[in-house]
């Protein structure tokens, strides 16, 4: 990370914890978070996939040089989004042995790489569907009674924020890279059937006692150098269909959003936008610092994540903190630093 953008961040964050203390608004006791790779801490260290990020160079920026699992070079948004709310420097992941349920009452992520709303797209790599990491959530529920208290554990589970981001991988993943979903669906039947599954989600969650909910939109899908990369060598799928395909999609989760915040009472479910802020980091990379946005920092750049980054450990560029991605399909640290940054001034802001 540059000593510029450290201190930016550093400045940031001194603003922010200073207005969270003048208004008295950092009341939330953890951060809940449910998804994909874009915030895995690393529970899928602890099940049989190949969707796995626990070495090196993977986690080569995070504290201690340790490879978590977390598929960046360091910490992710959620992990940045919880120091920059007062609450702690990183997300443990719920499966990780070396924390317990008094790390996780303040914090924890569900969250598992190449899963999606779809549990097809789990299957593809053999990852935790959602509808397991909800299950994890019941089990932490009744960790946290035994920990807190019923009443406390009941207030935590209400006033934590919960943060949501899924979705990308029913696209990149499924529908457009194996047979089945797309013989069933068309695309804009894809997008309900993924919006079926993501309002009944949050409504369970709702019922378990969630009642602030930030709901992420997907990665620019057709901008990641991954899809780039196969696109340019087998046409299939367009760019141009990727693109579509997470901006329908992203405008049907907000709408969601809206819909469920009338129907729940006492909800507060913000859509939270990750493409377009992202995308600007693409398009514009010298504004916010950085030298290349088309491939990843890891080997080549513009196909490799997971065991392929560690094949090519060597490739490896001297400072990813120039980088936009991290890897052939996540963002670096630095971007996700930013990104967190434009979240707290957003979605986040309209909590707090």
């Amino acid at each position: 990370m540059s000593n510029q953008y450290s201190l930016l961040l550093c400045i940031f964050n001194v603003l922010v914890f200073s207005v969270l203390e003048i208004t008295g608004t950092n009341k939330f006791p953890g951060l809940i978070v449910f998804g994909d790779s874009t915030v895995d801490a690393g529970n899928n260290n602890q099940i049989l996939t190949l969707a796995k990020g626990n070495f090196l160079p993977y986690g080569q920026d995070f504290e201690g040089g340790k490879p978590t699992g977390r598929f960046c070079n360091g910490r992710l948004a959620t992990d940045f989004l919880s120091e920059m709310l007062g609450i702690k420097h990183s997300i443990p992941a719920y499966l990780d042995p070396d924390f317990g349920i008094e790390d996780f009452a303040t914090g924890v992520t569900f969250a598992s790489a190449g899963t999606g709303y779809d549990v097809a797209t789990s299957n593809v790599l053999s990852v935790i569907p959602l509808s397991e990491e909800l299950e994890y959530f019941k089990e932490y529920l009744t960790k946290l009674a035994s920990f807190l208290g019923k009443d406390g554990a009941a207030e935590t589970a209400r006033e934590s924020l919960y943060f949501i981001s899924i979705g990308t991988n029913d696209f990149i993943v499924n529908y457009f890279s194996v047979p089945g979903r797309s013989f069933q669906f068309t695309v804009e039947e894809y997008e309900d059937f993924l919006i079926g599954i993501a309002k009944n989600f949050l409504i369970e969650l709702y019922s378990l006692g969630a009642r602030k909910i930030v709901l992420a939109g997907l990665l620019p899908c057709g901008y990641l150098p991954q899809e780039k990369t196969v696109n340019h060598v087998t046409g299939i799928p367009s760019l141009e269909e990727l693109t579509e395909a997470s901006k329908d999609l992203n405008v049907k989760l907000q709408n969601l959003a809206s819909s469920l915040s009338t129907e729940l009472k006492g909800i507060k479910l913000v859509y939270a936008d990750i493409y377009n802020p992202l995308l600007d980091m693409i398009q514009k990379p010298n504004l916010y610092g950085f030298e290349n946005a088309e491939k990843g920092c890891c080997a080549t750049g513009t196909i490799e994540l997971g065991i392929l980054c560690k094949a090519g450990n060597a490739l490896s560029c001297p400072d990813p903190s120039k980088y936009v991605f991290w890897d052939a399909v996540h963002p670096s640290e630095k971007a996700y630093g930013i990104l967190a940054n434009i979240l707290m001034d957003t979605a986040i802001s309209q909590f707090v």
